[in-house]
């Protein structure tokens, strides 16, 4: 960065400063106040559950119809009183344009090389969706394929998918709506740029796997949802189907469909020799699988079972004739790789390739005949390099501590690429000359602000049963631990997701303003495998929430923080992690943001994908599960006439995934039941989803609203 360059951005860091400096002192006088916030009338209805002999009230019941004229009236009405809120905020505005300038710098996705092309993606900074680009070579003119930002007036038509054909002729490509889960799938010539006439429709939770030939692929779908339905509905019997190019979707060839079992589902993938269709069968979100194979160089070859049993998760990663080779827990907690014959698959003849080691075993990728792994130690990356027989050949030296991934592409690959990030470094690419195993930077942004300026640090807590909890904390070098500062606390724990560190131009924001950021690994995540995970589901889900108030309480004993500053942050299960302590410790934070949280934990599998939770927290169907949902569901622990940290809860309209009736529940008992003149809102988006594809002018307004929200609320 140039001498100019930096002294002005000093003058804008300092500038951002001083304007939040200046407009703190109104914060305190002009969103504090001795009268209790009035929110929008809701009425209460008389409606009553039994659970196995429990009666359980539901008088919000009416909310999940988010179709109804009621409902929208309702929305409309929290929506003025939250933004009138949240507009009367003065460092709102100074957020929003310092958010703006951040996240205004040019990124590249990860390219892919297909025939003769290159693909990747291109944003020039504030464009609401990245475009999506073909080239000839790394080096050569970009040329544009597909603008999804031309779809719609409002950038809310999102690119959710694209593959390419093997020889880079065809892209298929999904599209998102308005934040939908749905899929809809087109194919675009490379060439012309223009779209062929086939069109997939009703695409959900599938990839798509090309026949080599680039004659067709294989895609997995539910049925078309009843009219009114599509938001709401449940998604079972997924089907996996063979689209032949140039054919209506009616005729498309049946695979794989097991009525028997409505709640499996089915991924493709085929081998790079086109040899076989690999078939991973899930049911549920439970990381547990099955695989299935079909010998595509047999016209009238069946679908048969390769790995049966659902005791571990497969995972293919690659084929060398008839040998498979698999990631699995099965026998590894912490996963391993082996190799599985496609002719026979005797247990007895399966065999070991990378072993279980202390560290997490997250991906393996096979160029030529050498095997390129990525680990998590201690929720950061690391690659290692193996002989197709599993030998350590080196470890890649990675810019930092952060995490990585890529390592994508063909076997006969002459080339590979990964990304690099951390809290403070926007991914960076790299690319891998395979023959050689030299690494060279393909893209690093130039962005807003100085990382020097900030540190990185990893902490360990103890849990409530002793268990150690890492919490990785970003804040300003030089930041004084004398327990001022306002804190923000991010957390998930649940379903085997591993959250490691990554760049977001709002963590940014929040830390250049004075803040400090910090993420805790919980149990119920993937960081250090299956025993991690299975510590934090169902009967054990409260291992989750103890571990996120040790990580509180451990923030504020070694002077980061203290409670009256202390933020807590969290998404989906996230959501429901931020609702459940809130609940059980309103003492411990000044303020909660759970967004499109799963807040009802009676009643969310009747809806949409929910039923597949039930593996990771149990379902109100099981009598021995009920008092164990009870005991920690945000909706039904919330207490009249306790002082309640101020809250401001976020969803939107089109979330399929976690439906906002959730949201709407307890943003209505909440507001019900607080016992105190803390603000508690909901934030309700139009046009968005469940967060993915997400225009970029609504996430930087989201986002100047949580902080501004957090900075007149932390005292």
């Amino acid at each position: 960065m140039n001498l100019h360059r930096f002294s002005c951005l000093v003058s804008l860091v300092t500038f951002t400063t001083l304007c939040f400096g200046a407009v703190l002192a109104q914060e305190q006088s002009s969103n504090t106040s001795n009268s209790k916030m009035k929110y929008p009338e809701t009425k209460a209805l008389d409606v009553v559950d039994d659970y196995h002999g429990r009666k359980v009230k539901d008088p919000y019941r009416w909310l999940e119809d988010t179709e109804s004229k009621e409902t929208a009236e309702w929305i409309a009405a929290e929506n003025k009183i939250t933004q009138k809120y949240l507009q009367s905020i003065p460092a709102r505005e100074v957020m929003r344009q310092r958010l703006q300038k951040l996240w205004n710098y040019e990124r590249f996705g990860m390219p892919s090389h297909r025939g003769k092309t290159y693909f990747y993606t291109h944003n020039d900074g504030l464009q609401n969706q990245s475009v999506y680009y073909k080239a000839t070579a790394l080096d050569a003119p970009r040329k544009m394929l597909l603008n999804p930002n031309t779809l719609s007036k409002d950038g809310t038509i999102a690119l959710a998918g694209a593959v390419a054909s093997d020889d880079g002729k065809l892209l298929a490509y999904g599209l998102a709506d308005g934040g939908s889960d749905w899929r809809t799938w087109k194919v675009r010539d490379v060439e012309s740029g223009n779209d062929l006439d086939d069109l997939v429709q009703w695409v959900k939770f599938s990839s798509i796997a090309w026949m080599p030939d680039g004659s067709g692929f294989f895609y997995g779908r539910y049925a078309e949802p009843q009219e009114g339905q599509e938001l709401t509905g449940t998604n079972e019997n997924q089907r996996l189907f063979f689209h032949r190019l140039g054919e209506p979707q009616t005729k498309d060839e049946l695979i794989l469909e097991r009525p028997d079992h409505p709640k499996w589902g089915f991924s493709p993938e085929v081998t790079d020799d086109g040899r076989y269709l690999i078939i991973q069968n899930w049911k549920g979100s439970e990381p547990k699988s099955q695989i299935f194979i079909k010998d595509l160089g047999q016209a009238d070859a069946k679908v048969v079972p390769l790995i049966t049993g659902f005791d571990a998760e497969y995972e293919w990663v690659a084929s060398v004739d008839d040998t498979l080779y698999f990631l699995t827990d099965h026998e590894a907690p912490k996963r391993r790789l082996i190799a599985v014959s496609a002719v026979d698959s005797d247990r007895s003849a399966w065999r070991e390739v990378i072993a279980q080691t202390e560290d997490v075993l997250e991906g393996a990728n096979l160029f030529g005949s050498v095997f390129y792994a990525s680990w998590l130690k201690d929720a950061r990356g690391k690659v290692t390099r193996h002989t197709i027989d599993g030998g350590l050949l080196d470890e890649i030296q990675l810019p930092g501590v952060g995490t990585v991934s890529g390592f994508g592409g063909k076997r006969d690959a002459e080339e590979t690429f990964f990304s690099f990030t951390n809290n403070v470094t926007p991914a960076s690419i790299y690319r891998v000359d395979l023959p050689s195993g030299d690494i060279s930077l393909w893209r690093r942004p130039d962005v807003d602000f100085e990382v020097d300026e900030f540190v990185t640090e990893q902490l360990f807590c103890k849990s409530k049963d002793g268990t150690t909890v890492p919490i990785i904390v970003t804040r300003k070098k030089g930041s004084k631990l004398d327990g001022l500062n306002r804190t923000l606390l991010y957390g998930y724990g649940g379903f085997n997701i591993s959250i490691t560190p990554s760049f977001s131009p709002a963590i940014v924001g929040w830390v250049e303003s004075g803040g400090i950021y910090a993420v805790a690994n919980l149990r119920g995540g993937g960081e250090y495998g299956r025993e991690w995970h299975e510590d934090g589901m169902r009967l054990k889900k409260q291992n989750v929430f103890n571990d996120c108030i040790a990580a509180a309480e451990h923030l504020v004993a070694k002077g980061y923080t203290q409670p009256s500053r202390l933020g807590l942050q969290g998404r989906s299960n996230g959501g429901l992690l931020v609702g459940a302590v809130m609940t059980q410790r309103p003492d411990l934070f000044g303020a909660c943001l759970p967004a499109v949280g799963v807040m009802d934990m009676l009643r969310y599998h009747k809806f949409t994908i929910g039923w597949a939770w039930a593996t990771e927290y149990g379902s109100s169907d099981e009598e021995d599960q009920v008092d164990n949902l009870l005991s920690y569901s945000p909706l039904h622990n919330l207490k009249s006439g306790t002082c309640y940290p101020a809250t401001l809860v976020t969803t939107a309209e089109r979330d399929d995934r976690v439906v906002p009736g959730h949201s709407f529940k307890f943003a209505a008992a909440l507001q019900a039941a607080q016992g105190c003149n803390h603000p508690t809102l909901i934030r309700i988006e139009t046009r968005a989803g469940h967060g993915a594809g997400t225009p970029v002018s609504k996430r930087i307004d989201e986002y100047a609203d949580l902080w501004a929200f957090l900075i007149a609320n932390l005292k």
